[in-house]
């Protein structure tokens, strides 16, 4: 049988930093003096440092979040705005991670595309978009995955992974591309201020094939946790995307976790193979309390998840883009050799899984 093979992996983000002015911002909308101080209490403990946006930040907060005035108190931009803004700068960004992928001389053998996102829909879409401005072949076949959240980049893998066990030939672009900061929600909902604050924008674009160098992606595997459909929500509204982050999501996902099946069930998620078999973690960096609840559950030692952690600290959550960064740094750092699990969670509560080894 075939294996796919992630060869490269590129990154981009845009050249804002928001993570603070957005700290500031919002704390207008929070009436109470209580409210403000567990906000700052929260974005504290998040351990995000930077997050980045293709909105550059106004000088004058009390005016708008940013120069163009999109954010405006009591004028925010409605959907159609923020999709218009999502044409314009999506494709730009992505165009920046392929290029960081170095496709040189391959670019003319891409035979497939396929594009992740949820923050950003038009037609013709940033798969043809791309098609046209990277010069790639107009017949590259395109796959476009939308709306699955943070998980979506699991899918697609798993996507490029099928195609390529049945085509060996094949060689496969695959672009996982995220503007979060299109749906900031006028609100003093504080839940739903914490859950803007672990997102950015970002952009991860990889290779994938047959040849045998990168990240050979072995098995992927779903599991849906019972019982917490409405914990992870995301529907378009008159004011953009809205979401729904419960606070239940980190304590659900190390029940489920910790779960005697869960983890040792042949169909478990670690596939009947004890933790320590896996020497490398690729989970998805959705929040510090995220990263806690997967250390919590699976009884991992502390630095299991630093390339995660470090992916949090340096962009925030990116939705599906996310997990593409810490596969990077993997790829980077990690041994020449090495056996791994990625995981990464989305609506439903879904756990998207993969087993997958370092071969240099």
């Amino acid at each position: 049988m075939t294996i796919a093979y992630i060869n490269r992996i590129g990154t981009a983000v845009p050249e804002h930093d928001v993570h603070q002015i957005f700290i500031e911002f919002v704390e207008q909308f929070l009436p109470e003096r209580k409210a403000r101080l567990l906000f700052r209490r929260m974005a504290q403990r998040a351990e995000i440092g930077h997050r980045f946006s293709t909105l550059e930040p106004h000088e004058d907060l009390t005016i708008a979040a940013d120069r163009e005035g999109f954010y405006r108190p009591g004028q925010f931009a409605g959907t159609a705005q923020r999709m218009a803004r999502f044409e314009t700068h999506a494709v730009k960004l992505a165009e920046k991670a392929v290029q960081a992928v170095n496709l040189c001389d391959e670019k003319a053998s891409i035979s497939h595309l396929v594009v992740t996102s949820c923050t950003g829909f038009t037609a013709p879409g940033l798969d043809q978009q791309l098609i046209e401005c990277l010069g790639l072949n107009p017949s590259t076949e395109r796959t476009v995955i939308g709306f699955m959240g943070c998980a979506a980049a699991v899918n697609a893998l798993k996507a490029a992974h099928h195609i390529v066990r049945s085509e060996p030939s094949a060689k496969v672009l695959v672009v996982n591309l995220e503007l979060c900061t299109l749906h900031l929600q006028e609100t003093p909902d504080l839940e739903v201020i914490l859950g803007a604050l672990l997102f950015g924008d970002g952009c991860a674009a990889c290779l994938v094939s047959a040849q045998p160098t990168g990240i050979a992606l072995r098995d992927f595997r779903v599991v849906t946790i019972p019982d917490t459909r409405d914990l992870i929500t995301w529907r378009i509204g008159e004011g953009g995307f809205t979401m729904t982050l419960s606070g239940e999501v980190p304590q659900r996902i190390a029940q489920a976790l910790s779960h005697e099946a869960m983890r040792n069930d042949d169909q478990g998620i670690l596939r009947g193979q004890h933790r320590d078999e896996f020497g490398l973690w690729a989970v998805h960096a959705g929040g510090r309390t995220i990263l806690d609840a997967v250390e919590q559950g699976l009884e991992l030692t502390p630095d299991a998840l630093k390339w995660s952690r470090g992916v949090l600290r340096d962009f925030g959550n990116m939705s599906s883009a996310t997990i593409m960064f810490v596969l990077q740094r993997i790829l980077e750092h990690a041994a020449p050799t090495g056996k791994g699990l990625g995981m990464a969670f989305g609506p439903g509560l879904a756990a998207e899984t993969f087993r997958f080894d370092v071969v240099r």
